[in-house]
């Protein structure tokens, strides 16, 4: 993995104690290596107890992304050289337990989501109190459609959002954009939605603010100056008794297949492009990961509420871990990585190829727990 955590993720606290944490990896749209995971969180460590420090504002350098993920091929170009490499529990760690950091954080937590945030960059954002988006910010999770699955807890969002998890279930699964403020809002993935016009007046008012015991008044305060309503309404609040009748409850993909194909059919025309923009995201994901992904969405939401170990995000954090580390090493994801990423033929070879191949067995099989010391301890 290459270094330079301390070029790439940067970190200054000003004198009314604001404390900046700016993500600088431009050219690759700031995506994360287990380098700047840990100085990321080396960074919210001490800002936490640091009396100074009465807020965290989270950044990109670059208005083109907050964070495109994770800097998935340097970890498939160690696993293709060793399958046993320690570097996958390394970064999973590192990445969910910077995530439960940021969930369970004593001190605001703003983010600035302005341009592509994905994957990863979903999970250093999603977690937070203060969700920013602006008119450029694009959110997905298209991790099915390189063989590995929605993660980052990303279920745990998912099962809070509307349709008891419905609009959550369908993001995962068919890995579509969201790229209007009014959806990303909908959906519960933004808080705020601040033009970007607003953005540099936005943070220079953090900056020259001065802050009380209790910093959420003034930071409520200032972003009900530089926020706005989107211009539009939300697609997905329009389209949602369609996708929870398709994507709600505990339906396989093969059924949420033939639903779609149905609403292909409708004679109304935002229903039938809707379902077609669906299937075309579901043609795109690992079979495998697909069938996984329903599964586990599914049982998140199921529990959303209850006292269960997967109702809070550090029990879901674990599962995923389990899953995460095993996912990792199956051939889907150095595959789906090499057609989407590396050689970019966009045609990946999976295994299994079709829904009907996949063993549930198998996919049953990614949740198991761990031996005690491999397990993730948050």
């Amino acid at each position: 993995m290459a270094s330079g955590s301390g070029e790439f993720v940067k970190g200054h606290v000003h004198p009314n104690g604001v404390a900046v944490l700016t993500l600088d990896r431009p050219k690759a749209l700031n995506a994360m290596n287990l380098d700047m995971d840990i100085k990321y969180k080396s960074f919210l460590d001490e800002w936490e107890t640091d009396p100074k420090v009465k807020c965290v504002l989270v950044e990109s350098s670059s208005p083109r992304a907050f964070s495109a993920g994770m800097d998935i091929k340097g970890v498939v170009a160690e696993i293709q050289k060793d399958k046993s490499t320690p570097l996958v529990q390394k970064v999973f760690t590192a990445e969910y337990s910077l995530i439960c950091k940021i969930f369970e954080y004593r001190k605001p937590y703003i983010s600035f989501m302005d341009g592509i945030t994905m994957g990863f960059g979903i999970g250093l954002s999603g977690h937070g109190i203060y969700r920013l988006i602006t008119e450029r910010t694009v959110l997905a999770m298209p991790e099915n459609g390189i063989g590995l699955f929605p993660d980052v807890g990303f279920s745990y969002i998912a099962a809070h959002s509307p349709g008891e998890g419905a609009v959550g279930s369908y993001l995962g699964l068919t890995g579509r954009r969201i790229s209007t403020p009014a959806d990303a809002l909908y959906v519960g993935l933004g808080s705020h939605y601040v033009p970007s016009a607003n953005l540099g007046a936005l943070r220079e008012a953090f900056l020259a603010a001065t802050f009380s015991q209790d910093p959420d008044e003034e930071i409520k305060a200032l972003l009900a100056k530089y926020t706005s309503n989107p211009d539009s309404e939300s697609r997905l609040k329009s389209l949602l008794p369609r996708i929870i009748s398709t994507f709600g409850g505990n339906k396989p993909v093969k059924n949420i297949i033939e639903e779609l194909e149905k609403h292909q059919q409708s004679a109304d025309t935002l229903v039938a492009e809707w379902a077609q923009d669906a299937l075309q995201g579901l043609s795109k994901g690992a079979p495998f990961s697909l069938c996984l992904t329903q599964r586990y969405f599914s049982r998140v939401a199921f529990v959303c509420g209850k006292n269960e170990n997967l109702t809070k995000l550090p029990g879901v954090m674990r599962t995923e871990y389990r899953i995460a580390i095993r996912s990792a090493l199956r051939n889907d994801f150095t595959e789906g990585v090499r057609a989407v990423l590396v050689d970019k033929d966009q045609n990946p070879r999976w295994n299994p190829s079709s829904l009907e191949e996949v063993n549930l067995n198998e996919v049953e099989a990614l949740f198991e727990p761990l031996s005690p010391e491999v397990e993730l301890n948050v």
